[in-house]
């Protein structure tokens, strides 16, 4: 199969720890782990999360004082590099030798009239206390909005049109390659009234754009994965059940929260609906389980109706 993976936040970097490069290095090895074993059969496009790495970024450059801190645009394309870099080399140490790689910068146009850049809502960088919050939104005209009991930057998360580099993704994938790329959503750009391109200060949703990806490339499953081992209903209630099955139309009556599972629920109802093919949400763990329809909520138009777990 062509399987389009989205990687979680939670691939690399777990909430709370420190964002250093061995603590990343650590979850990536983990999340290569899984990836592996489904490797050898299958056709495999890896798009992943950025906030932390973005937001740390953006910390680093707002400390040197020479010169202005770089656009979100630029920093999305810093961290592809990076991230992309140590997927690949803890995926190789894992794969023969034969086995090629490539990490694409990727560009995603975007609407500059898109309503989501008056109501910034997708989180980026490190959690802050409430009082660091505002004195950083202060300082540095940020919005912030809670995120658990601390709180984030938020910015604009406009919806993605087209991915630019689809084609050389295409062509490697063609090759036998394993491509890594559309990292954080892609690097948000826009034309201007003369058609130049240029960058835009946004964050694309990585899982809405992951969607957009796995359709252009005719994937045959999308795999959302994340930390929990299945979208559920009455998450914080006694009542909670992790949903097996569900046809869009069904799960999208359900609603869920736009800062959590909101956005990958919407990404795997529009990917089935578009394509007749699944969409699995799932944990990382679970990958190889996922794979072969036996692990997740798988998001179908095969079924009517919805399922859930024993």
């Amino acid at each position: 199969m062509r399987i389009v993976i989205a990687l979680g936040g939670n691939a690399l970097l777990r909430r709370g720890e420190p964002m250093t490069a061995e603590n990343q290095r650590d979850n990536v090895r983990i999340a290569a782990q899984q990836i592996a074993q489904i490797a050898p059969d299958n056709e495999l496009v890896i798009a992943h999360g950025n906030g932390p790495q973005v937001g740390l970024l953006a910390l680093q450059g707002a400390a040197y004082k020479e010169v202005e801190a770089y656009p979100l645009d630029v920093l999305g394309a810093q961290t592809e590099g990076m991230i992309g870099y140590l997927i690949e080399q803890e995926l190789g140490n894992l794969l023969p030798y034969e086995v090629p790689f490539a990490t694409i910068l990727t560009q995603v146009e975007v609407d500059a009239n898109d309503p989501a850049f008056q109501h910034p809502s997708k989180p980026i960088g490190p959690v802050y206390t409430k009082e660091e919050a505002q004195r950083l939104a202060a300082e540095k005209g940020w919005s912030i909005a809670p995120d658990g009991d601390k709180f984030r930057r938020v910015v604009a998360s406009p919806r993605p049109k087209h991915i630019f580099e689809i084609r050389p993704v295409k062509w490697l994938l063609e090759r036998g390659t394993i491509v890594i790329c559309a990292g954080g959503g892609g690097i948000p750009t826009t034309y201007d009234e003369d058609r130049k391109l240029s960058g835009v200060e946004a964050v694309i949703d990585k899982d809405l754009c992951s969607a957009l990806l796995a359709q252009e490339l005719d994937a045959d499953m999308l795999i959302i994965a994340t930390d929990v081992n299945a979208t559920y209903v009455d998450w914080d209630k006694p009542t909670r059940k992790a949903i097996a099955q569900a046809h869009p139309d069904e799960l999208e009556r359900l609603g869920f929260a736009a800062g959590s599972m909101g956005p990958k629920v919407m990404a795997a109802i529009e990917f089935a609906r578009n394509t007749g093919k699944d969409a699995v949400i799932g944990s990382l763990s679970d990958i190889v389980a996922i794979a072969q329809r036996k692990a997740g909520t798988c998001v179908s138009i095969v079924e009517p109706g919805i399922r859930y777990y024993p």
